[in-house]
């Protein structure tokens, strides 16, 4: 039998569990629980001339390409296996992880999954009637043969984007994945399926209400982003940095608050999954089901180790250009209520005086 990284290491390192967990990003309950849930389409027949890779292994090679980012060529050395065979095994066990947690892990939020999420918003950054933080982030890629420029963005690398609505626990909400990095950000949401459910308001955002302890006019739940953003009646943004009043000045501060919430998620991302730190070098086609797998193991890992983690804005993912259109009229009067809920007159925040 060829000895491999699994055949060598793997019964050892579950002797020890913080070894265990180094290698593989998670613990030896939450690695079984992981591979029970995907043994069954991971497990293929052994034939009278090899044997098959075991789903154990397939989870393995998969999890440490993940975590290292390591070329097929080193995976290759370390497991003994052919080059190709680890490509197979690494995007069928990605497309197997999305396909299999996916429904759990990321569904398609209800009023009731909101309602949760603007508890905890509320709890954590003191932002009544915020159901989510939303932003983009560029995935670095190698150039995809024959597509121009089109992968080619501001920051004169090539790459996808990741489009994601977090929660205040670092998991995402909603994502995008696969947009040019060409494209310009708010298009991109505009064009994406999480965008046109929030500016067509078909997502199941609660009804608008008044925030709390006031007797003020009904507010909506509302997404929050940066300068990028076209402002809707469920999205809004900080106002423009020059000629701001102390009252604006208090609500940009509070905004950016909770819309840091999805950068520490993109930065929990790549300090777990370290494929991301660097130009992922595979058809573009796999890194989509890379991203999405990443996506996905974090809001499992999560859920099942709900620990807190060194909670800093990722460095190694580039945020999408901040240059967007203006939203509308109605729109800005619904963001001036909030900054007036805001205010320290209301009793609600203190950090300026709105008089000034």
């Amino acid at each position: 039998m060829t000895e491999g990284a699994f055949e060598l290491l793997y019964k050892e390192l579950r002797l020890y569990p913080e070894k265990f967990n180094n290698y593989f990003r998670m613990t030896t309950d939450t690695f079984d629980d992981l591979l029970q849930r995907v043994s069954p389409k991971l497990t293929r027949m052994d034939t009278s001339f090899c044997r098959c890779v075991s789903p154990t292994e397939r989870l393995m090679v998969t999890i440490r390409f993940l975590a290292t980012g390591d070329s097929f060529t080193s995976l290759h050395y370390n497991f003994r296996l052919g080059i190709s065979t680890i490509s197979t095994i690494v995007k069928e066990t990605c497309k197997v992880l999305w396909d299999e947690l996916h429904d759990e892990f990321i569904p398609t939020p209800n009023r009731q999954r909101w309602l949760q999420i603007e508890e905890k918003f509320r709890e954590v950054c003191q932002f009544p009637h915020c159901v989510g933080a939303v932003d983009g982030k560029h995935i670095r890629i190698i150039k995809p043969p024959g597509t121009g420029s089109e992968f080619f963005n501001y920051k004169k690398y090539f790459s996808i984007v990741l489009m994601a609505i977090a929660d205040a626990e670092y998991r995402f909400v909603a994502v995008d994945i696969g947009a040019y990095g060409c494209t310009n950000d708010s298009m991109i949401f505009k064009h994406s399926f999480m965008g046109r459910s929030v500016y067509n308001r078909r997502f199941d955002f609660p009804p608008p209400e008044p925030m709390p302890g006031t007797n003020g006019p009904p507010l909506p739940y509302v997404l929050v982003g940066d300068e990028a953003f076209q402002m809707a009646g469920n999205l809004i943004k900080p106002y423009a940095s020059r000629g701001l009043d102390a009252k604006k000045q208090n609500f940009n501060y509070q905004l950016t608050r909770a819309q840091r919430m999805v950068e520490c998620t993109f930065g929990i991302l790549v300090s777990k999954w370290r494929v991301f730190a660097k130009p992922i070098q595979l058809k573009i086609e796999t890194v989509d089901e890379v991203v999405k797998c990443g996506v996905v193991l974090q809001n499992f890992l999560r859920t099942k180790e709900p620990t807190i983690e060194s909670m800093t804005e990722d460095s190694e993912l580039t945020s999408i250009s901040t240059f967007g259109p203006r939203g509308s009229v109605a729109v800005s009067a619904m963001r001036d209520a909030f900054a007036d809920y805001f205010c320290p007159d209301a009793g609600r925040f203190q950090w300026l005086d709105c008089n000034v």
